[in-house]
Formats: C-alpha cells, structure tokens, sequence
C-alpha cells in the first residue's frame, strides 16, 4: 500500500498566494486617493468598453485589477448586495465597511478551499459627507483588509507608484492637482499617460444623494492644462520681476554695479537712448508672451 500524497499547508498556501500575486502583477495598476471634494480614483486602462472603476451605490465606488472577468464579478455581486440591504433596511444603512467585510469573506473562502485563488485586489471607497470622513478598504486575494485613509494603489509596480505618488499628493488639493499627480506617478519617469489611456472617476461629495461621476476624456484633458496653467503662470511672475521693476519706477542698477562698464570722460548720450530701451523693454516683454507655456 503506497503512502498517501501530502503536502504541507504552509507550502500550499505559499504556492496559491504566489499565484494569485503573479497573476495580478502582469496587470495594469490603479490609484485611489482623497482630495478636498472628494475621493478619485485613476486607473491605467486604454480600453473603452471594459471599466476597472464602477459605481456600487450612493457613496461608494468600487476599483478592480488582476483578471478582468473575476473582479466583475465580485462587482456585481456587490450591487446585489447593496441594493439588497438598502431596500431591506435603510439607503443609509448600505456602507462601505460591510460591503468590504462580505468582500473579504468570499474571496477567503475561496482562498482557503479553492484549488485557484482569484486574481484580483479589489477596492470598496466611500465617501462622507465631510473630508475626515471617507473611507477606503484595500482587500487583497486572500481576504485581507487593509484600511487606507488618504491613498491606495493597486496591482504590480505598486511600491514604485505608491512612492511617486505619495511625494506629490495633498488630500486638501483639488481635483486637477492630484489627478495629474496621479497620472505621472502611473506613468512613471520615463514615459507620459494622455487621456485616452486612462480611466477616471470621482466620488464627489457635493454631487447630490448619488455622488459618482466618471470623467470623460475632455475633462481629463482640461483639468491637466489647468494644472499645466497654473504652473506656467507662476514662473512667468517670477521670470517677469525685473521687468516689473522698471515698470513700476523701481531703482535700476547703476554704472558702478559689479560687471558694469564705468563711464568715459567725453562719452556724449546718443540721440533717443531712452526711448531706445523702453523700445527694448517692449519687445522682450511682447517675445515673453509668444513663447509657448512650458
């Protein structure tokens, strides 16, 4: 009689968590983070059709990567839940918590007593009617919950992002200021996202009763050049100080300036030199407005 085949748990355990990390690795990551509104989350998806961010009810949004068909169907489950309860008892009693809790119950059961873990990390956020308020739980394929206040990113390269992205995010900032940071800490140093390759919603808390709202690829792209704008309008108020300066009748350097020509006796002022360089102040200053913002 031949020995029973036994392997041990540890081993089975750390040969389905390898599995399921690989698998959510080779996928696209997404960032989630407050911001003075709201919460907004920003995913790196050129598809149109297929959506990793959704919403499930009134607050609460719900964020996917790993295997596209198994975190969908998490997503649906998890508006039948939501609209179970909420008919059941109250809208208000519908919150993102338990939503997360029966998440990570389902995804353990099958982590535990499945042959194949699911491929995913999920995300559940809420937002609340004030700025501490909101929530956001981070739930791995295991099970595990971890709660997030001001930022998560999900999927592979998640250290590099998340260190990128924390350097730049300001949860009292508006939207334009984070989602750009969001979409460079995506993007990485060596290339740049435009609108059409990402996906982006909002969990507005000033929206009304239902407060998600997706963003569509020209409020994408405006909310980048405002924040473009702004930056290149504080440089030219910097650059332009000197110019202002002499506008303003301010005191100009004089001949005895270090790395000023001292005068000659005999030097007789030529004919219109004032006018010449106010001439000259007013094209440097009309050259300054064509160039293009940086």
């Amino acid at each position: 009689m031949g020995m029973p085949f036994y392997v041990a748990p540890e081993q089975v355990m750390k040969d389905r968590a390898d599995y399921a990390r690989k698998g959510i690795a080779r996928g696209r990551s997404l960032v989630a983070a407050v911001f003075a509104d709201g919460i907004l989350l920003c995913a790196e998806n050129p598809s149109a059709t297929l959506r990793k961010i959704s919403e499930i009810y009134d607050r609460i949004a719900f964020a996917g990567v790993g295997r596209y068909n198994e975190f969908d169907q998490l997503r649906v489950a998890g508006v039948r839940h939501a609209d179970l309860k909420g008919y059941s008892y109250s809208r208000e009693d519908v919150d993102a918590r338990s939503l997360a809790n029966a998440y990570a119950q389902a995804l353990g059961q099958v982590f535990t007593h499945e042959m194949k873990p699911l491929e995913v990390e999920i995300l559940v956020a809420e937002v609340g009617r004030e700025l501490g308020d909101d929530q956001m739980f981070h739930i791995l394929y295991d099970g595990t919950v971890i709660d997030q206040p001001d930022r998560v990113v999900l999927g592979g390269d998640a250290e590099a992002i998340a260190g990128r992205f924390e350097a730049a995010h300001d949860r009292a900032g508006s939207l334009a200021e984070v989602l750009a940071a969001a979409m460079a800490a995506l993007a990485g140093p060596d290339r740049t996202l435009d609108a059409p390759a990402v996906e982006a919603a909002v969990l507005d808390r000033g929206n009304g009763r239902r407060t998600f709202r997706r963003l569509t690829d020209e409020a994408i792209t405006d909310a980048l050049g405002e924040t473009a704008n702004g930056g290149s309008t504080t440089a030219g108020d910097e650059s332009g100080g000197d110019d202002a300066r002499a506008e303003s009748g301010g005191t100009a350097p004089g001949p005895d300036a270090a790395g000023a020509p001292a005068s000659r006796p005999g030097d007789e002022p030529q004919p219109g030199g004032e006018g010449a360089e106010a001439d000259d102040d007013d094209d440097a200053e009309g050259s300054g407005d064509d160039e293009p913002p940086s």
